[in-house]
């Protein structure tokens, strides 16, 4: 079995889930917003969980289908998270940040599919 923790963007998408789980928590008023609290922790979640569950797969059809499941999450949690700055739930701080985390690991994790769908 592939070890799926060994992948750099499986643990790039962790830190970031992390970190929106420490945006969803803080006082302020996204942790009221119950449902887009609950779209970004989903998304978050979705975005690691489907590289781990595509990495583990056996044939390289498999693997692809949930690596863009995970490109899809990673697009619906870029777009929660500019919504959020949008409506002033993220700081021009944390938004640049989270923003710059988002293209960065979608570029990386293009570069990784590439790479599988030549390599297996």
């Amino acid at each position: 079995m592939r070890n799926f923790k060994d992948l750099k963007v499986w643990q790039d998408a962790m830190d970031l889930s992390v970190k929106i789980y420490h945006f969803t928590q803080t006082d302020g008023p996204i942790k009221r917003d119950f449902g887009l609290k609950d779209q970004l922790q989903r998304s978050a979640v979705s975005v690691p969980s489907n590289i781990a569950e595509g990495e583990t797969r056996n044939t390289p059809k498999q693997r692809l289908s949930f690596f863009n499941y995970a490109t899809a999450s990673l697009a619906e949690l870029h777009t929660q998270i500019i919504i959020s700055y949008r409506i002033g739930y993220l700081s021009e701080e944390l938004y640049q940040e989270l923003d710059r985390d988002c293209v960065d690991l979608s570029v990386r994790f293009q570069n990784f599919i590439n790479y599988r769908q030549k390599n297996g």
